[in-house]
Formats: C-alpha cells, structure tokens, sequence
C-alpha cells in the first residue's frame, strides 16, 4: 500500500501555496479568574491540540521559562499566559488525564517546559514526529507536514517574538492559535487515513538513510572538486 502523502516538500514548493490560519475564536486567559471557564470547556473534548512558546533566546545556554500554552479545538484556541497566571493545577490535569488526547509537535520539550512550571505526569500526549511516517511523511517540520497534508502555508513569521511582553499583539495571538489549530488538523486529518505497515514504514527509513548518504557522498565530491580547481 502506497501513501497518499509526499514524504518530502521543500521550501520553495511551500512559498507558492496560499496562506492559512486559524479563523475561529481566540480566548486569552491572563487573569486566574478566566482559567476555571476555559479548563470546563476544555474538558468536554477527546483531542486538543497543544503547543508552547518561550521568550527566545540568542545566548548559548540561556533559556526562558515557557510563557504561553495555547490550548485548541478545531473552533476555539485558549491561549493561556503563564507569566500572569501559571501554570493552573486545572491545566496541569488535563496534561495528567488518559481519557484526553493532547497533540504536540517536538512535544516532550513542550511538556518539560510546562512541568518545571507545575509537576505532573502526562497522559495521553501524542507528538506528530514520532506517528507521521507510519504515513510515509519523512519532513518533521509543522509547517511543512501542513502543507503536505493540506497543500496550504502556515505563516511561522512571529515564533522569535518576545512572548513575555506584557500584551500580546494581534499578530502573535494569530500566530499561536495557528500552530496548536494545525496540530491539531493534522493529527484529525491522518486519523481518517490508514497508516502504513510496519515493513513498509521500515522501507521507508531505510530509503531515507540510503539517499541521505547519497546527499552526503555528492556535497562530500563536490568540496573535493572545488579543492582541486583552487
């Protein structure tokens, strides 16, 4: 069985396909009084998307605490500031609870980042790198496994903006209620596709590690060429 998905796409081929984001209703959770609302309607859903951001960092070995957690369904994204309130014990039991599913990209870091904020052991939390080549997707990037699955772009112009500041800019909350709305696509969309077998997959890697040689021998011939003619 053949994969209806590329494995590959690569930037240029991403810049010539229209603009998405998320269009629906974008909730700021900033104050402790607004966390109990968002947490009761979060709670009614099997699978959200998650993702985190983090003031970036431009010193070898500095890193910043995680200052937003944004929260999604397909119709609503909670975005919640955890420089003002946390991390709420109310979110940290949606991380905990097994009957939830959470959906990250590079999810480990994300939950490491919100577990130093308030420990808890999570539950259920799916990362799209480890489950997207059982259907012959060989990128790991969001943008680019959006744009396979969907044929669309997904802007990632605001992910080394200053997440600490103390509001938001319209186009920051634009950006992260897009990323945790196409977590959360791509992982509903690939739920309605059959995945791959496991000797398939394995054929899949093994190609992808004889090409990456392949790449590596031809830049390796190339340097040596260059050599040569100087």
């Amino acid at each position: 069985m053949s994969s209806p998905f590329a494995r590959h796409i690569d930037k240029t081929a991403i810049q010539t396909l229209p603009l998405t984001c998320f269009e629906g209703e974008v909730i700021i959770v900033d104050e402790p009084g607004k966390v109990q609302e968002a947490v009761e309607y979060l709670n009614q859903f099997t699978v959200l998307g998650v993702d985190t951001e983090a003031r970036p960092s431009f010193k070898r070995g500095v890193h910043y605490p995680t200052a937003l957690v944004q929260v999604a369904t397909l119709e609503r994204r909670y975005l919640f500031r955890l420089t003002r309130v946390g991390m709420p014990k109310e979110l940290a039991e949606i991380f905990a609870n097994p009957t939830i599913c959470k959906v990250g990209l590079a999810f480990k870091d994300d939950l490491n980042g919100l577990r130093r904020r308030r420990d808890f052991k999570p539950a259920n939390c799916v990362d799209l790198q480890s489950i997207v080549c059982k259907y012959g997707i060989m990128d790991l990037g969001l943008q680019k496994i959006f744009a396979i699955i969907f044929g669309k772009k997904i802007s990632k112009a605001q992910q080394l903006t200053n997440w600490e500041n103390s509001h938001l800019t319209p186009e920051q909350a634009k950006y992260a209620s897009t990323d945790a709305w196409a977590t959360l696509s791509i992982y509903l969309e690939l739920q309605k596709t059959k995945p791959l077998s496991r000797k398939e997959v394995e054929a899949l890697k093994q190609a992808e590690r004889e090409a990456q040689i392949l790449r590596q021998q031809q830049a390796l011939a190339e340097r040596e060429a260059l050599i040569e003619q100087s």
